[in-house]
This record gives C-alpha cells, structure tokens and sequence, in this order.
C-alpha cells in the first residue's frame, strides 16, 4: 500500500511538472511567435504611403516645413505610428532588421515594452537615452539576446573572425538618412563597473577622449579589424547580452562610412566602391 502511494505520488508530482514545463514552452513559442508578427508588421509600414501630411522634425521637435531635417519617405509611416522611431538597423546574414525607438523620459522603457508600447519580454532595440541622433559622437544601441536568436541575439556571431569577414558593414539609417557603418572592433565584457563602461562614452570633450576610447576597445577586441576611427568620426556601438560569463556583453563597434538623405538604397559594396 505505501509502494503504491509512493507511485502514485511520483505520477502526480512527474504530471504536474510535465504541464509545468509544457505550458512555459507554449507561452514561450507563443510570445516569440507574437515577437516576430508584430515586427513583420512594422517592416510592412517602411515604405508604405504616409497618412498625414510631410512630417518634419528639428531637434525633436515638429517644426515648420521649412526645416532642414526631413523624415525620410521609406520611414514616414513607421514613425507616424511611434513617434519614438528613430531609425532601422539591419545586418545581413543575421536576423537583426529592426526599428530602433528611443525614450528620453523613460530610458528603459523599450527593455521590457513593444512597439506599440504594451508589455514584451522581447523590447525593441532602443538608443541610449543620453545619445543626441544628430550630435553624439557614439550612438549606443541596446537589445535583448533572446533564445529564439531573435533580435540582438545574432551579434554573438561576431565572436567568431570568419563571421566578421564576410558581414563587415551595418546597415542603420535615422529618420532623417541612410547610412552605412563599417565594424571596427567586437569585444566581450561585463554589465557592471568591474567591466568596459562602454556605455559612458557619448560625446567626446577632445580628440583624446575618442582615441582612448577607440583603443580600449581595440584592446578588448577579440581580433583585429580592417578599420579604425579618428576623433571626427561618428560611431554606433550595439549592445547585448551574451553568457560565457555572469551579467557578459557582446559589444560590436562601427565608424559611419556613407551617409546620404537621398531617397535610393544603399548597400554595403556600394558603400565601400
């Protein structure tokens, strides 16, 4: 009699954590699977027909049509729809093509919100809320690594020098124009003051903060790169997660190469012709 407790006690106990387990892996495919609609979505808005007049934008604010700042075409309708859209980051061979939204009042909002501005595990790729799109020397991006390697989850591939030497560009066009990055270093870190702080350098004060910056990352750097930066350049660091260590970073660095608000494409061969 106690034997057959004991059994039946090991099936309830093995059934429940059967459902346990099972429910948390539904909502996680079902979270992931809301993820990418919702992303789809907002990629089917670049390019689209704007609904209201020509948007134009100077420092943030809506200015007159006289402004020399003007929202890209390509982009008009995503930002009518979250005005917190401040560009779009591909990098091919990943699946990182997303919208990068940014929130000054709330700087961590789009950590745990989507881009409609509802509750997502899965965020949405924001700019620090101390970088200026227009004047900061060094535009720092976040997003999760998350473990459908959606969103930034891809940049963990940079760990690896041959992955680096066939995708050498990024793709992050503003609002306002295309442009096209080339990598410069990819290092490893930690989240915490025991680490890089890559995150505190925006805007240099001199031609020396940018160069000890540059070299603190070529010095963390995994391998060398074909590129450097020199004080004049405009950079964009992107930031995730990655788990080799406690609270770890995979952080990629890139110089701007081309820049234009023309309304044609750009592509990375283009950029470096």
């Amino acid at each position: 009699m106690a034997r057959r407790k004991w059994i039946i006690g090991g099936i309830v106990v093995f059934s429940a954590l059967f459902l346990l387990s099972g429910t948390m892996v539904l909502r996680w495919y079902l979270a992931s699977r809301q993820s990418d609609q919702e992303f789809s979505q907002i990629a089917e808005l670049v390019g689209a027909p704007s609904g209201g007049e020509d948007v134009f934008e100077a420092n943030g604010v809506a200015g007159e049509a006289d402004s020399e700042l003007v929202i890209l075409e390509q982009y008009r309708a995503v930002y009518e729809e979250n005005q917190d859209f401040i560009g779009w980051i591909t990098i091919d061979g990943t699946r990182i093509d997303y919208p990068v939204v940014q929130s000054v009042e709330d700087p961590d909002f789009y950590l745990k919100h989507n881009f409609d501005k509802k509750y997502s595990s899965y965020g949405v790729p924001y700019l620090q809320a101390d970088c200026d799109l227009l004047t900061s020397d060094n535009l720092v991006i976040h997003g999760h690594h998350m473990n459908d390697d959606s969103m930034f989850s891809d940049l963990c591939q940079y760990a690896k020098a041959d992955f680096y030497r066939e995708h050498k560009t990024i793709r992050f066009d503003t609002k306002y124009s295309y442009g096209i990055y080339e990598i410069i270093a990819v290092f490893r870190t930690v989240g915490n003051e025991s680490g890089f702080m890559y995150h505190h350098f925006v805007d240099a004060q001199d031609a020396q903060e940018f160069d000890d910056y540059v070299a603190a990352c070529k010095e963390l750097a995994l391998y060398e790169t074909d590129s450097t930066a020199q004080y004049g350049d405009r950079l964009i660091t992107l930031s995730t997660c990655e788990y080799t260590r406690k609270n770890g970073r995979m952080i990629v660095v890139a110089k701007l190469l081309e820049e234009t608000t023309q309304q044609t494409e750009i592509t990375g061969a283009e950029a470096q012709e």
